[in-house]
């Protein structure tokens, strides 16, 4: 492969950004379905798959490893094909007594592996682009992110759905999915290796000063407005924390139970076309419109278009349609503003990273985020069981107000992410 082709983001951002998002999907969101499907009840659903955001709340933890030693591109690697074995076992796994503490345990190496692999893939990032083609690719990066979101949402779940309708057996159904899932992180990672290139070995590259632990998390926590800064990335996201948990179980639950009834091959054919669809063109048009006007203009458009969409599915538990078409429209415009709002999230979180050690601050303020998803994602099956469907959707909404009212007070240039003219 030429040098062109190797240094060319098109290439690599595409191929590396869905090998982050699918372990992430698998861990967070497919186990959800999974464990649903196997008998598991909501509470615990909603408490042992929040747990297993943990590894993103305190990986900055081991983040400055991978700033100090060996380059990041050799850390994804080895992550990859860690995660590669950790879902073969998994796989392994269901068919035995002692399925969900096992299986558990396998998600559990795979979300240390994961949360690692986001460390190095960002820092990468970070060092591979300018920041004006940070602006640029944070489309293209949040899009195929977000493609592996809903390929895990959608045709992993549409194929163990095929097979649970034609074995009749939903452990084995699971377990062939998820041996096929860790076949497939083993061919990205091996295309990762041959479409990345070597920027940290080449002439013009300038490793970062190495840090000491302490002076890593002094200087984030001395960044201006950094307390503000924190709470609004826990808040961001408040309510889809919680609507992401329960979304699954709410599609496939009956409708005595208050859900609509589909069944797994219908939920992942929603997620899986319409959705994609919407999600690119969100992502994409949000990356673009940064780029060309700032953050500062699109920040509250932004967060309001990924939060407001979150009211249909009120909608969709109060009327309980029949048709199908409602649903699939739902996920289009979730999907839609999700996509579009999730762009400046994740340039705010490039900001607040700026500095000495970008690396290790990326990781710290993704720590957060994480942490934003996992407390409320706890509690968010008792709530759901508490409430019922229509009345947690209602509060899943009110829950997006504090962090739309902090938009007023954070702070970061205007044109934040707009690019430069020649």
């Amino acid at each position: 492969m030429s040098k062109a082709v190797k240094n060319n983001p098109w290439f690599w951002v595409p191929p590396l950004y869905l090998t982050e998002g699918i372990p992430y999907v698998l861990i967070i969101t497919v186990s959800v379905i999974m464990y649903k499907n196997l008998g598991i009840d909501n509470s615990d659903i909603g408490l042992y798959t929040s747990l297993l955001y943990l590894p993103w709340v305190v990986k900055p933890l081991w983040s400055p490893f991978v700033d100090l030693y060996g380059t990041k591109r050799k850390w994804f690697l080895v992550m990859q094909l860690v995660l590669s074995l950790s879902f073969l076992g998994v796989g392994l796994a269901l068919p035995t007594n002692q399925f969900f503490v096992l299986s558990l345990a396998f998600f559990w190496v795979a979300s240390f592996a994961s949360a690692t692999n986001d460390i190095a893939s960002d820092g990468y990032y970070l060092l591979a682009l300018k920041e004006e083609q940070q602006s640029f690719f944070i489309g293209l990066r949040s899009t195929f992110y977000r493609v592996a979101m809903v390929t895990g949402q959608g045709l992993f779940v549409i194929f163990a759905g095929y097979l649970e309708t034609r074995y009749g057996d939903n452990t084995k159904a699971w377990s062939l999915t998820m041996v096929m899932i860790s076949a497939l992180m083993f061919v990205l990672t091996f295309i990762n290796l041959f479409t990345t290139p070597n920027i940290e070995q080449s002439k013009n590259y300038e490793k970062e000063e190495s840090l000491t632990f302490v002076k890593v998390f002094i200087s984030f926590f001395e960044k201006r407005q950094i307390l503000i800064a924190l709470v609004f990335i826990l808040l961001y996201r408040l309510g889809e924390s919680q609507l992401v948990k329960m979304a699954s179980p709410f599609l496939l639950d009956s409708r005595l139970e208050g859900g609509l009834g589909l069944s797994t091959g219908d939920v992942g054919l929603i997620y899986g076309t319409l959705g994609i669809i919407a999600l690119s063109l969100g992502g994409i048009i949000g990356g673009i419109v940064i780029s060309r006007d700032g953050l500062g203009k699109w920040m509250l458009p932004m967060i309001l278009a990924l939060n407001v969409p979150n009211f249909f599915y009120y909608l969709l538990a109060y009327f309980q349609p029949e048709s199908v078409f409602f649903v699939g429209l739902v996920v289009v415009v979730e999907q839609l503003g999700y996509g579009f709002g999730f762009a400046a999230f994740m340039m705010y979180l490039i900001y607040v990273s700026e500095g000495p050690s970008k690396t290790s601050h990326y990781a710290l303020a993704t720590g957060f985020m994480a942490l934003g998803m996992m407390i409320p994602g706890m509690i968010s099956g008792f709530i759901q069981e508490w409430l019922g469907y229509e009345g947690f959707f209602i509060w899943v909404v009110i829950a997006a107000f504090p962090g739309i009212f902090l938009v007023n007070y954070i702070k970061f240039p205007y044109d934040y992410g707009k690019k430069k003219k020649e």
